[in-house]
């Protein structure tokens, strides 16, 4: 889009994330998003559909799982790690557990069955408030994160160390877990807003801290991960302002499933990551990814989701409407798509699409006519919205089609 046609206040100053920079993304979707109360643990198939779409939209790494969590858990995760394994995908997986032992055994179990080691996501508890409910001193957590890290590092797996509610941890317990675990060999570490209690700010300032207080000093090549939740409606926001302050990769969801409200949605991720100029891939299946989820989880989505919702594309409003008409009439797509949207349509597969309701113009009644291949003329368009004016709600494809065989007879009565 041409820049002399909008003034975009968003890079009025120097970017907080610089073109170019390299951000990776996680996919929680099928670990954390199934934590859900509310949804249907997909079946193999199904999983495995969604995991080859996630490959396709370029996502760099995939929870596949909590072996530890039961013998159909434990089943699907080596099913999983097998199917990217032999599809050659691109994605990487990663499994999850505890510092338990018990939960560090099944880690280390898939990756015997499948044959090479896998990333494995090890979570410990680190906040004043849950160090009070469980009785749990900073020495404990310590002591249970060395012999943690230890035990998988030394049976060759790459340990990703997590605290849960590390956004409300206070910084001397930050400093001395993650030292902690960089020394026992964990090599990617996970700072979390478990239960969504951060501002934009406080990522951004957790993010800041942890690297010049531990990473730099450790004097090891760490990769730092952001893992939000979003229960103020604020996981996007979080995770662009963890980015700016140095974060590698950030976790999400599709749909943004996940405990409670649950986490930063993926969709939302990859178009503003694409929006910004931090990516660069082919995004036209995010709608496919996106339903598929929903199909396997009984999920819906709603219709004013951002963009692979009903409604993300999709007017009734005559001003509008009559806007995007003209742009199309000037075989301009990239006009059409950003004259009332803010996320072009084209990048992500989708078009906008112009309905006839009790808010429309003639304009949109012309455009809805010639796009299913109708002839308007003006007997027509009156008839078609004056039904329009007296609906309560957006015409059908039927009840205009309906209209429209009304007209044809009467002309030729």
């Amino acid at each position: 889009m041409n820049r002399e046609l909008i003034h975009d206040w968003n890079t009025y100053a120097e970017p907080e994330i610089p073109a170019g920079r390299k951000v990776m993304l996680n996919d929680e979707t099928l670990r954390d998003g199934l934590q859900n109360p509310s949804v249907r643990d997909p079946s193999i198939s199904e999983k495995i559909e969604i995991l080859h779409l996630m490959d396709a939209l370029g996502i760099d790494l995939v929870n596949i799982g909590l072996p530890a969590a039961g013998p159909r858990a434990f089943e699907d995760t080596v099913a999983l790690a097998r199917e990217i394994i032999g599809s050659r995908m691109r994605i990487r997986p990663n499994i999850g557990g505890r510092t338990h032992k018990n939960d560090i055994q099944a880690m280390i179990d898939v990756c015997d069955r499948v044959g090479q080691p896998i990333e494995s996501a090890m979570f410990l508890g680190s906040s004043p408030i849950r160090r009070l409910v469980e009785d749990w001193s900073v020495d404990h957590l310590q002591r249970t994160t060395e012999e943690a890290v230890k035990f998988a590092a030394s049976a060759g797996l790459p340990v990703m160390y997590v605290t849960e509610d590390t956004v409300r941890t206070d910084p001397a317990t930050v400093v001395a877990l993650y030292s902690t675990a960089i020394r026992a060999g964990a090599r990617a570490i996970v700072l979390c807003d478990t239960v969504g209690h951060a501002t934009p700010k406080g990522a951004y300032n957790l993010v800041k801290f942890v690297i010049e207080n531990v990473v730099r000093p450790s004097g090891e090549r760490i990769r730092v991960d952001w893992h939000g939740h979003n229960d103020r409606g604020l996981g996007v926001a979080n995770s662009l302002a963890a980015i700016a302050a140095g974060a590698d990769q950030v976790h999400a969801v599709a749909l943004a499933l996940g405990e409670r409200v649950g986490n930063t949605p993926m969709e939302a991720m990859l178009v503003n990551l694409r929006l910004l100029g931090l990516i660069d891939r082919d995004l036209s299946r995010l709608k496919e990814y996106s339903e598929a989820v929903a199909r396997a989880t009984k999920t819906a989505i709603p219709a004013n989701y951002p963009v692979v919702g009903r409604d993300a594309f999709r007017t009734q409003t005559g001003v509008h409407a009559a806007a995007i008409a003209k742009a199309y009439k000037k075989g301009d797509v990239e006009l059409a798509n950003a004259i009332y949207s803010g996320v072009p349509a084209h990048l992500f597969g989708l078009e906008q699409i112009i309905e006839i309701g009790p808010m429309s113009g003639r304009s949109n009644i012309v455009f809805w006519l010639e796009k299913h291949g109708v002839s308007p003329n003006d007997a027509l368009i009156d008839r078609i919205f004056g039904a329009a004016k007296q609906s309560n709600h957006v015409l059908t494809e039927e009840e205009i089609f309906v209209l429209v065989l009304k007209a044809q007879t009467h002309e030729t009565g």
